[in-house]
């Protein structure tokens, strides 16, 4: 079984911060809940990141994939890129009724 590396970007790091201060803001309580859907569903990057569907738009890239995550009525989507036999990049996370990536 091979054990992925998962790294985030500074702007993956941004991102997760202003999601978490957004739902913080409205309801604390599921801040929490919503940090530990994120945490688990990143571990799974881990041990299988070919699992998760490749990155809409991303037809010259099979390595750029999207984790679906999801929380409540809806959830979160992180962009991340398979860079080696032993790394995983997050570069990007958004909830799923954003427009797009920031």
């Amino acid at each position: 079984m091979s054990v992925f590396e998962v790294r985030f970007t500074l702007e993956a790091e941004e991102d997760l911060l202003r999601l978490w201060d957004f739902l913080a803001e409205q309801d604390p309580a599921a801040a929490v809940g919503a940090h530990a859907a994120i945490s688990k569903a990143i571990e799974m990057l881990e041990i299988s990141p070919f699992s998760c569907r490749k990155a809409k738009g991303a037809t010259d890239n099979p390595f750029l994939r999207e984790l679906i995550i999801p929380f409540g009525h809806s959830g979160y989507v992180a962009l991340f890129e398979i860079e080696s036999p032993r790394t995983v990049t997050i570069t990007a996370v958004r909830h799923q009724r954003e427009d797009d990536y920031h």
